[in-house]
């Protein structure tokens, strides 16, 4: 069985998340999507509530796991035999931040692997942060 880690703090998921986990099952047997939680930073939604919404996406998906997790990413793939992480880009700027994320996950385990995947058009404007806005406002 392949396995994927698509790791993200989530605050909150997405359809384009969404899109990106089911575009993953199409390639890989797994998807673990992982919810990062750092202690530093305020969330929106607590980690409980990220799971829930992940989980009520892929009801009946058995290949579908959602995970909490803190500390590095590479960790979280050494635990759970994943070597491969996917992540989705929207525009350059998402590029230019996985590029950094790709190298320090590689200086920390070069056996993981990164795969980018471009987002679908009707997904590019979509963010975490425009999607808490709008909750904000509403």
């Amino acid at each position: 069985m392949t396995a994927v880690l698509f790791p993200g703090s989530f605050d909150p998921f997405t359809s384009g998340h969404e899109a990106v986990v089911r575009r993953a099952l199409a390639v890989f047997d797994k998807v673990y999507v992982a919810v990062g939680v750092n202690s530093d930073k305020q969330y929106m939604f607590s980690v409980e509530d990220r799971l829930q919404r992940i989980r009520e996406c892929f009801p009946a998906d058995p290949r579908v796991e959602a995970v909490s997790y803190s500390g590095m990413t590479v960790d979280l793939c050494r635990q759970l035999g994943v070597k491969v992480i996917i992540r989705g880009i929207r525009n350059a700027d998402d590029l230019e931040y996985e590029k950094t994320a790709v190298a320090v996950n590689r200086a920390l385990d070069s056996s993981v692997e990164t795969l980018l995947l471009v987002s679908d058009p009707e997904h590019q404007d979509i963010s975490s942060t425009l999607v808490r806005e709008q909750l904000r406002h509403s």
